[in-house]
């Protein structure tokens, strides 16, 4: 048995060096052909577009890369980032609207109901209940006046109606994303509808939408015991930096935010500066550049804002957080580490791989299948974001019968392997193969690559940085990963938190409420 495990583990070990070599010599070939086919242009408004030319298909697939994410809402307004990405789908100043000039008004008389509402409702003392009454009737009564002007999902429904597929947005900690496919000859259509949203927002129905985001927030964190555990989690890990602070915003801010606000936040992070739009497919840069400039000049301009620069201190002492209820046991523990620009940025993914690639990966190995405690373990990284100093973290979900304690041990355990004993030259050349394997399927898809192009133009000044970074993969060694480890994975460096899952409470049998004075 023992032999046919060996030469099935040296089967794939051959295979996988196979693919590793095709990988290098395509590699430089690779990165000559897309320099061939990419175009890069920044406009005066600072905006930065990018067309990379496929023409296999007649289509193209798009990622708007809006430099801002919940890290960036304001103090005392944790949800914004992700309001606006809800606001970006009603609508502009001419889709969405029957009559915008009307319609401008009715919002401003929603928005001062609002102020005056809220004002009230904040009172600390002296609040009058009639007048908050009739200060929410009135809140109420603007917000159904301002209604008749909106038409539902019309930016939908043109998009979708002129071929628009896998419509969808993503706001991230560090970033905020919008991106579909449609057939090249709508390409005019989509400049005018992308720049528009970008350039002539409306906060149409944003108090409908808060209302979403409430319950959004209720069902992803309150109501999940999970969502709760890891939102404890960074609030422990993190005492200074935003990623700390709940990503979906934290409920007496979530339902304190305006829509002046939110057009705050939006005047101040969608400039030019801070946009890169990539467009993939079957798009001639010739002809299409000086169309996409016509419509994204319209964005206003400005120099991107400046980056956050509270850091967050180094920590010293060990921290935990314990979740006592009447639900699935789970355990998780995260170590401080640098961002993406540390120049060991590789070692830390391929500490990742290692440790929780599949089915071969240590965690998975050790936890799973050899000892049966739990039903899935992994470590991953960077998290909660990229963009800024994260953690590196594991998470393991015991098996009926075991415990976050039998977790914490046996990650640990395998933590300490990484500090004393190299990985295996296996283990490292596995990583640096499905490394490029995930580079090249990434590659072949039009919306991966546009959004690849997007974010590697955003975080390096030069999409280039996307192929640049196997050198970084290659020159990871078994050293590197020791010291990285023992420099990372120590005590003092850690948070951990668990759920401790609690026996539900003893029902009174009806003997004992006999014995204790029920009829005889």
């Amino acid at each position: 048995m023992q032999s046919k495990i060996f030469a099935r583990f040296w089967a794939g070990f051959l295979g996988a060096a196979f693919v590793l070599a095709v990988c290098i010599a395509a590699h430089t070939q690779d990165l000559k052909s897309f320099e061939q086919r990419t175009t890069v242009k920044v406009l005066p408004n600072g905006l930065t577009l990018i067309i990379c030319e496929r023409h296999e298909a007649p289509v193209f697939s798009y990622t708007t890369f809006i430099d801002a994410g919940d890290v960036n809402d304001p103090f005392g307004e944790s949800g914004l980032a992700h309001m606006f990405e809800h606001l970006a789908f009603k609508g502009t100043t001419q889709i969405g609207t029957t009559d915008y000039a009307a319609e401008k008004i009715a919002l401003e008389k929603v928005e001062a109901a609002n102020d005056a509402y809220e004002a009230e409702f904040l009172k600390p003392i002296g609040q009058d209940k009639a007048k908050l009454d009739a200060l929410k009737k009135a809140f109420l009564n603007a917000q159904a006046e301002a209604e008749k002007y909106v038409i539902p999902n019309q930016f939908t429904q043109v998009a979708e109606a002129n071929g628009a597929d896998g419509l969808n947005a993503e706001t991230g900690l560090d970033a905020t994303q919008y991106y579909w496919s449609m057939p090249e000859n709508r390409l005019e259509l989509w400049a005018w509808m992308e720049s528009s949203r970008l350039a002539d927002a409306v906060p149409r129905e944003f108090y409908k939408e808060r209302d979403v985001v409430m319950e959004e927030r209720r069902m992803r964190t309150d109501s999940d015991p999970i969502g709760r555990l890891v939102e404890q989690f960074l609030a422990t890990a993190y005492v200074a930096h935003n990623y700390g602070r709940s990503s979906i915003g934290w409920p007496s801010e979530v339902s304190q935010i305006n829509a002046s606000e939110a057009m705050d936040f939006h005047k101040k992070y969608y400039v030019g500066g801070d946009v890169v739009v990539a467009i993939v497919g079957d798009v001639d840069a010739k002809t299409a550049m000086p169309l996409l400039e016509k419509y994204f000049s319209r964005v206003p301009g400005g120099p991107k804002p400046e980056e956050m620069t509270t850091v967050e201190p180094r920590q010293f002492a060990e921290k935990s957080v314990i979740i006592r209820e009447q639900t699935q046991p789970f355990y998780i523990e995260g170590y401080h580490r640098p961002s993406y620009r540390d120049p060991d940025d590789a070692v830390y993914d391929a500490i990742s791989d290692i440790m929780s690639n599949g089915r071969v990966s240590r965690l998975y190995r050790s936890l799973v299948e050899q000892q049966q405690i739990a039903a899935e373990a992994e470590g991953f990284s960077p998290f909660p974001g990229e963009k800024y100093p994260s953690l590196f973290a594991f998470y393991a979900v015991p098996l009926p019968g075991h415990t976050p304690a039998e977790m914490r041990d046996a990650i640990r355990k395998e933590i300490a392997k990484l500090k004393t004993t190299d990985v295996t030259d296996a283990e490292l050349a596995m990583y640096k193969t499905r490394t490029r394997a995930d580079l090249l399927r990434g590659l072949a898809d039009n919306q991966g690559l546009a959004s690849s192009l997007a974010e590697y133009q955003t975080r390096y000044g030069d999409w280039r940085e996307l192929f640049l970074q196997l050198d970084k993969v290659d020159k990871v060694t078994k050293a590197d990963i020791r010291r990285v480890a023992n420099k990372v994975f120590v005590d003092s460096n850690r948070t951990s938190a668990e759920i401790d899952t609690e026996p539900p409470p003893d029902e009174k049998k009806p003997a004992d409420a006999k014995n204790n004075g029920g009829a005889q």
